[in-house]
């Protein structure tokens, strides 16, 4: 991943932008105008608080509009991009090997989340609470679900990314056949978008009708946002195909189509977002009256459907025509971007605790929590990869042959 990455400026880039869209999310929620009450007493079971760790009396306005903008895409996206890099590793390693792999890169730290980086990051849920009758670990032991934060990308990209190696094991061409079909529509851009909506929408509409947009299944530590499961799989599978057809052709190449014509991509982005807002508006307007009737509702589940797609393609072209040239500090991002990602959410519910009595206004605590735990999480990636590479340095000279023979030193 990290070689394609390095090969591939746009995308690595665009990627560590997501993932600071995803610490800038989570600062920011403590602080949103609508953000639901604080658990009183004790950690109820519904688990609203699960994504509201800490409610601070202080708001911010509008925030809840950038909060809204970020939910329509960004984790499809991180899906898209997920299964583009996936694909050079899993054609040179085989099926096989790729899952070994995967579970190790994915599995091993999606129970280092859900099993320690979790609890610390909920127990300032804990500390908020106004005289808990149990203890913190008797609360989060009775809930059966135990929430892991933004750790459930984690094992849902390992389940796609086991779906990935099964597909290519029964039928290796499945993703190159489709990479050249998206490579053919890649000269007329909105042909490929219209394509990519129709089956999104085919796999979004049905799930949304059926559990509701808002729904998460849950059981143990694996959370999802079940409407979104199978709109998440067609990005990471595209993105697959985007791969196997190659990472600076098609739909990917920095002087594309896509790429020129980002003004017109950003335009039709925001005039979704404005689209969006406005259903949304008119299916709450609904609610005192029984709800929306099926019609609206898939319409406002359509509209949310070409909001991820047109978002997705702006992001796409804009990274693609300006992100050419490599960064010193950007890099660094990029390099403990996943480190970022599993270590900020501790970061933001500490931060959001400590300066809940502040004298300050929502706004400035949401700029300083973002900015807090995103200096923190990237300090510790930066010192825990640090760590590992001296450990690495350290067993390659341990393992050398000792002079003048070719045995190994022990």
């Amino acid at each position: 991943m990290q070689q394609l990455q390095d090969r591939n400026v746009p995308l690595g880039y665009l990627r560590t932008f997501l993932t600071l869209l995803v610490v800038a999310h989570h600062a920011v929620l403590a602080y949103h105008p609508y953000a639901p009450a604080a658990p009183s007493k004790t950690l109820d079971s519904s688990l609203i608080w699960a994504a509201f760790p800490i409610v601070d009396a202080q708001r911010w306005p509008g925030i809840d509009l950038f909060v809204a903008f970020n939910d329509s895409f960004f984790m499809a996206l991180m899906f898209l991009i997920s299964g583009v890099f996936a694909w050079s590793s899993l054609a040179r390693k085989g099926a096989a090997q790729f899952v070994r792999d995967r579970a190790r890169t994915l599995g091993l730290p999606f129970l280092l989340s859900a099993g320690l980086l979790a609890p610390l990051a909920y127990y300032p849920t804990y500390l908020a609470l106004q005289s808990p009758s149990r203890s913190f670990w008797r609360e989060w032991l009775s809930l059966g679900s135990w929430p892991a934060g933004p750790a459930w990308f984690l094992w849902v990209l390992l389940a796609f990314a086991g779906l990935a190696a099964a597909a290519y094991a029964i039928a290796p061409n499945v993703f190159t056949t489709i990479g050249r079909i998206s490579g053919r529509l890649a000269a007329r851009p909105i042909v490929l978008f219209g394509a990519f909506a129709i089956v999104s929408a085919i796999a979004y509409l049905p799930m949304a009708a059926a559990f509701t947009p808002i729904a998460w299944l849950k059981a143990g530590p694996f959370f999802v946002q079940i409407s979104r499961l199978l709109l998440y799989g067609v990005y990471f599978f595209i993105g697959v195909a985007f791969g196997a057809l190659g990472v600076d052709r098609g739909i990917l190449a920095s002087d594309g189509k896509l790429a020129r014509r980002w003004p017109l991509w950003i335009i039709a982005s925001l005039v979704m977002f404005i689209v969006g807002i406005a259903s949304f508006l008119v299916i709450l307007s609904t609610m005192a009256k029984g709800g929306p009737r099926p019609i609206l509702s898939a319409f406002g589940n359509f509209v949310f459907v070409l909001m991820c797609g047109a978002s997705s393609f702006a992001c796409l072209a804009v990274f693609l025509r300006f992100a050419k040239k490599a960064n010193r500090i950007v890099d660094s991002l990029s390099a403990n971007a996943f480190g970022i990602y599993l270590l900020h959410y501790f970061c933001v519910s500490w931060l959001q605790l400590a300066l809940i009595d502040a004298p300050m206004s929502g706004a400035a605590k949401g700029t300083t929590v973002f900015i807090g735990a995103l200096l923190a999480s990237w300090a510790m990636s930066a010192a825990f990869r640090s760590v590992r590479q001296i450990a690495r340095r350290a067993e390659s000279r341990s393992t050398m042959p000792a002079h003048g023979t070719s045995t190994p030193v022990v």
